[in-house]
């Protein structure tokens, strides 16, 4: 039901929610089912309102932003509440970009829910098309003992300043923008197109700024554009980066090679900078409107934490508890209180778990969580003494695991269960690839600090290229001359993430079988801890030795055979019952 203007949210948080294009985009969803817009032109203006295509007709998924992956109870809530009433498998996903998408809602719906999610807060301007996109953080910003200062405040100053800002309405492609909270760089600024990472000098705050970072296509370590620029000029710099690239007009001619990083890369760091600061001479640099100061989001956490004394129930000596403990939990800058990591598997959430996680929020974290780019959910502000009742709640809801940010963490995009350019099902190699992993049954501290990592497609949604092990879809042909099409995965060996040492991972010239994947991951693995010198990590193990012996290591996963009742599941994708065709649509990230 159409709201009134008057409405207002209950809850206005980092971003501003607008009841009158909540109002117009009920109107034209209506406009659109009558046949008065053209889809095309329609789905430029729904993106900008994060309405995605699905690969299914008639489908959309709704993306709902995150900023610095800030969540509120009552959010959670309103998220369980949108996924009860208007998807048919009552779930979210939250994604590596520290969103909460939605999939299979029907567009009517998708306009109803939007007034469901602005109620408290929750925006999805801008979560699509060529926009800034949400504006991703470290998860434990705020806390961390390692910080120069809190980033929070100007990852949201950031986020708002950019909303509705014109010149970030249509860009040649979509800008993704990370802040991280201390030089760990836990929110990947690496492989964005706009990176910061906060630093102090002299006693002022400031940003190193990275730029023209990506995966996919092309994939890119972002280089640095400045060592250090005060937060007064932050948004300056980024507005002259943005007019910079938005005139860009050889970049509008071909949408797939029309992100900032391809002109970086053609021009370099050092001439890209030159005109940046050409740019900041205009007239426009001069306007009094770049001071962060009336856009920061500022709360104080600790005002709501849950007390340090108080009756919790303990029992720290059970052995899964302080497993969990080992892996999960990390200690706050602030005295007795630390970061708990609740494992999603892959990332869903159904309708019934947000409202358990939303109570346990209030419960046991201040009524706040955050998500983070490993597709997991952090609870802050946990009192020590009431750590073990929260992994009992947890391990109640099915969400006790341990292995956070291990090898047991293995993050995965939707794949074709609902994207236009999905090739394979990664999400149901994700689940056979958390089975393996656990099969594994291995204490090797060197194996259990690797990271596993699936995308359906290249286009690396689910960080492939920055993995240990990373996957990412394809599809190849039966033998003996078949024509029938198997799915497949390309294998990227050696990538990394940590401090200081961004790498993308070698690319093996092999494609395995879909359903061989698990196979052959546990035969590289064994390669590893048999050929390794001592204490070396995988990834510079794969750097000394290169792609070679892992190909050769690969060679029997090339045979495959035709298609017969022996083979039959060989053809067949992952949770699939039918043949394996390659169906990949037209993305809609590109419109």
């Amino acid at each position: 039901m159409t709201q009134t203007k008057e409405w207002s949210p209950r809850v206005q948080r980092v971003l501003s929610v607008l009841p009158e294009e909540l109002v117009e985009f009920e109107k034209q969803v209506k406009r659109f089912r009558n046949g008065e817009w053209d889809p095309n032109q329609f789905m430029s203006f729904r993106l900008k309102q994060g309405v995605y295509g699905q690969r299914q007709p008639d489908f959309q998924m709704i993306r709902v932003k995150a900023p610095f992956g800030g969540l509120t109870a009552d959010q959670l809530d309103a998220l369980g509440e949108f996924a009860k009433l208007y998807t048919p498998l009552r779930k979210g996903h939250v994604t590596t970009r520290e969103n909460i998408q939605f999939h299979h809602v029907k567009i009517e719906d998708a306009a109803k829910g939007l007034w469901l999610l602005a109620d408290v807060g929750l925006s999805t301007r801008e979560a699509c098309g060529n926009t800034m996109r949400n504006v991703t953080g470290c998860e434990m910003a705020g806390v961390c003992g390692n910080e120069p200062f809190d980033v929070t405040p100007y990852a949201a100053a950031y986020a708002r300043f950019f909303l509705r800002h014109p010149f970030t309405q249509a860009m040649p492609r979509k800008m993704k923008t990370a802040f991280s909270g201390c030089s760990n760089d836990c929110a990947i600024t690496p492989i964005h197109d706009m990176g910061f990472l906060p630093k102090v000098e002299n006693g002022r705050k400031g940003f190193k700024i990275v730029v023209g970072g990506g995966t996919s296509i092309m994939p890119r370590v972002a280089p640095t554009l400045y060592e250090f620029t005060p937060v007064e000029e932050y948004l300056k710099v980024t507005e002259a980066i943005v007019r910079i690239y938005n005139r860009t007009d050889e970049l509008r001619k071909n949408r797939m090679k029309a992100r900032i990083k391809f002109y970086i890369d053609r021009i370099g760091i050092d001439e890209f900078r030159k005109i940046v600061e050409e740019e900041l001479k205009e007239d426009w640099a001069k306007e009094d409107r770049f001071d962060p100061e009336p856009l920061l989001f500022v709360e104080d956490e600790s005002v709501d934490a849950p007390p340090l004394q108080a009756n919790y129930r303990t029992n720290g000596n059970s052995a899964g508890f302080q497993k969990w403990k080992a892996t999960n939990v990390v200690p706050q800058r602030q005295k007795g209180y630390f970061a708990a990591t609740v494992k999603l598997i892959l990332g869903d959430i159904s309708d019934v778990e947000f409202h358990q996680l939303a109570d346990l929020s209030r419960k046991y974290a201040g009524g706040r969580t955050r998500v983070n780019v490993q597709q997991n959910i952090v609870f802050r502000w946990v009192p020590e003494s009431a750590l073990y009742e929260l992994w009992e709640a947890l391990k109640s809801m099915g969400f006790g695991d341990s292995g956070a940010n291990t090898i047991e963490d293995v993050v995965s995009c939707p794949g074709t269960d609902s994207c236009k350019l999905g090739i394979t099902s990664s999400m149901g190699l994700g689940r056979a690839m958390t089975e393996a992993i656990m099969e594994l049954n291995s204490d090797d501290p060197l194996v259990k600090k690797m990271h596993v990592k699936m995308s359906g497609c290249p286009n690396g949604c689910g960080q492939h290229h920055i993995a240990d092990i990373g996957f990412h879809g394809a599809a190849m042909k039966g033998g003996n001359g078949s024509k029938q099409q198997i799915p497949a995965y390309e294998l990227f060996l050696g990538g990394s993430y940590e401090t200081d040492d961004p790498r993308f991972g070698i690319r093996v010239k092999a494609r395995v079988p879909s359903k061989r994947v698990p196979e052959a991951f546990k035969k590289v693995v064994a390669y590893y801890q048999a050929n390794r010198n001592e204490g070396e990590e995988f990834k510079n193990f794969a750097a000394r030795v290169g792609a070679e012996p892992f190909e050769e290591q690969l060679a029997e996963f090339k045979e495959v055979g035709e298609l017969n009742k022996n083979t039959i599941q060989t053809f067949m994708d992952w949770d699939k019952t039918v043949l394996y065709q390659l169906e990949r649509g037209e993305g809609e990230c590109a419109v």
